[in-house]
């Protein structure tokens, strides 16, 4: 599957009116031009000084990703201008050897500081951020150069490319030594070198990428590969930091796609279900932070805690994992990740206005935007900016698939039908019905294959009124195949009711008795509910509007009305869930993103803890 440009693509509800806003109120303000805070890093007078080891260099690289993705979507003609002329601005920073960061020259990665202890992050202890903030600088330049049609942006992320080529391959300085989380921080390296060569179809980046993947799969604290092709959960490779990670793996699964070997795509496939079933929160964020863990690394498998940290930048990272893996192999549950996620961990952290972002969100906490320098300031709109691509493919057959639902419209090509324009009229994310109307230029036949999502048991279609005889398969696509005629409409009914989810939260000692004898005591049982409809996560404010969270008996199953769908639409169009326990007057809950209000300090209440008699039930 590939993806159309984004300029072929119109989103409007929900995550249209978030990809305005963070355009309008971030993208045009936070870089303007090389006077803005972020681009003076790059200065001679501030980087010939600059021994810190920070990180914040990083906003350049992934300010131009997201304004190229939205210059190209938009045709903004302000924002192509001040993309212009950052790119040119930080082309002009670059000195001769191809070097284009913020460090002093005795901490640039290119300067071996010799063998030095590790701080507790697996940092060298000179840290640096160098390598990653090339990382992002080489991905944005090759956009900018994209989008803008300037060949000099190309050959400076080319610069870039060919002096990690030098520092890495040439003079085999480890990759590994060069960032913190074992080397993961400097590895990350593997996205873009894959993509120059990609671009480019220059061997050496592609030596660069196996280089890359050889070193930190020697590596004793890292084994990247061996790890994760042995079953080892990711908590338990390097720091099991989730950003880094999923990055990594955006350039494992983009290396599979470049040479084809299977065993990079098998470790990638691994990998991922070791995110999906052990280390997302149920609105799909990757998450972590419990007990001794650090608040961005991910949790031991079995470790659940509703207050659990999920960081923006992992989520943005978890969404183009997805992307990559949705188009290798066109499996609709890659899909379906990126819709949950976007639709509930991503937009739960956009302020309502859009120029800023919650660094870390909560099941259960409170809504903090983030300060000016952080990095899912940065994350948060280049994740948006990922979502209208990915929200159509293109089959090799020439069929077309929706993957992501949603108002709005595409404008793509099929190989009979030559233009085809899709809109989609819908109430989704809040109802289930979405009507397709199809205008092909020309009369032809070919394939449209539509998600149905995991949640929608009883879905069916109609096509100009006529009933589907096919079964729907839950967490598939339905392929359509016929003779498309212009005006055509697929009527899509996805069943929306709300349903509780239970999550249990166990601890087991396990020992031996003097005689040799297994010992298991359980030390700790809690057991949580929560509420979804259709691909939103529900959540509550402040209980009785004091109360952070709450205790609650649920009645015996089959109680009638236990949760009801109210008729009231919320602000947003939502309408609300109503939980009735039945001792107390029911509770309300809302999307996870807008419940407790979308201001700063808020608070949302995802999960309820049952009552002890009735956990494990």
């Amino acid at each position: 599957m590939h993806y159309p440009s984004p300029a072929c693509i119109s989103l409007d509800g929900l995550l249209g009116s978030a990809l305005a806003s963070s355009k309008d109120a971030h993208l045009l303000h936070f870089i303007r031009d090389e006077h803005s805070r972020p681009l003076t890093l790059f200065c001679p007078e501030h980087r010939r000084h600059n021994c810190e080891g920070d990180w914040y260099g990083e906003h350049a690289g992934k300010w131009l990703c997201a304004a190229s993705h939205a210059v190209e979507r938009t045709g903004d003609s302000e924002l192509r201008s001040n993309l212009r002329r950052v790119a040119d601005f930080l082309v002009s920073q670059q000195e001769s050897d191809g070097y284009l960061g913020t460090y002093a020259p005795g901490r640039r990665f290119t300067c071996v500081q010799g063998p030095a202890p590790r701080t507790w992050d697996g940092a060298p202890a000179k840290r640096t951020w160098d390598v990653w903030i090339h990382s992002y600088l080489i991905l944005g330049l090759l956009e900018a150069a994209r989008v803008l049609s300037q060949p000099e942006y190309l050959s400076a992320a080319r610069r870039i490319g060919d002096l990690c080529w030098q520092t890495i391959v040439r003079d085999g300085v480890n990759i590994t030594s060069l960032g913190n989380h074992h080397g993961l921080s400097a590895t990350v390296l593997l996205d873009p070198a894959v993509e120059l060569h990609l671009v480019t179809g220059e061997p050496r980046y592609l030596e660069l990428a196996e280089a890359i993947i050889q070193q930190a799969n020697v590596t004793p604290a890292l084994e990247l590969l061996p790890q994760i092709l042995a079953g080892t959960d990711l908590a338990y490779v390097a720091t099991g930091k989730a950003y880094q990670l999923c990055w990594n793996l955006v350039g494992l699964a983009k290396l599979h796609r470049a040479t084809h070997k299977p065993e990079y795509l098998r470790a990638v496939e691994l990998a991922w279900r070791s995110i999906r079933e052990h280390h997302l929160t149920l609105g799909g964020g990757p998450w972590g932070g419990v007990a001794h863990r650090s608040r961005e690394v991910f949790n031991p498998p079995g470790v659940f805690s509703p207050y659990g940290y999920v960081e923006t930048c992992s989520t943005f990272s978890w969404i183009q994992l997805n992307r990559e893996l949705l188009a290798i192999t066109g499996a609709a549950k890659y899909a379906e990740e990126i819709e949950k996620s976007a639709y509930n961990d991503l937009l739960g952290a956009q302020s309502p206005a859009g120029d800023n972002w919650c660094y870390y969100s909560f099941p259960n906490g409170r809504r903090v935007f983030t300060t000016y320098w952080r990095c899912c300031k940065s994350s948060g709109p280049w994740a948006l900016e990922e979502l209208p691509s990915v929200a159509y493919g293109m089959l090799p057959e020439g069929d077309v698939s929706v993957n992501l639902y949603g108002p709005g419209r595409a404008m793509l090509r099929s190989i009979s039908a030559g233009r085809v324009e899709l809109t989609q009229e819908t109430r989704y994310p809040w109802d289930g019905l979405v009507l397709i109307r199809v205008h092909p230029e020309r009369e032809a036949r070919w394939g449209l294959s539509l998600r149905i999502p995991s949640w929608a048991e009883g879905a069916s279609l109609e096509i100009n009124g006529v009933a589907h005889p096919a079964p729907l398969m839950p967490g598939d696509y339905t392929r359509l195949e016929r003779q498309w005629l212009r005006g055509d409409v697929v009527a899509l009914h996805l069943p929306m009711l709300p349903r509780l989810h239970r999550q249990l939260n166990r601890n087991v000692q396990e020992s031996r008795a003097p005689d040799g004898s297994p010992v298991a005591q359980e030390v700790l049982r809690f057991e949580y509910a929560a509420i979804t409809c259709g691909p939103l996560v529900y959540s509550t404010g402040l209980i009785d509007g004091f109360k952070v969270e709450e205790t609650v008996r649920l009645p015996a199953l089959g109680t009638p009305r236990l949760l009801e769908l109210g008729a009231a639409p919320s602000e947003s169009g939502a309408r609300p869930v109503m939980l009735h326990l039945g001792y107390r007057p029911p509770l309300t809950f809302l999307p996870y993103y807008e419940a407790g209000g979308r201001r700063d300090g808020t608070w949302r209440l995802t999960w309820l803890q049952l009552a002890p008699e009735q956990s494990g039930v």
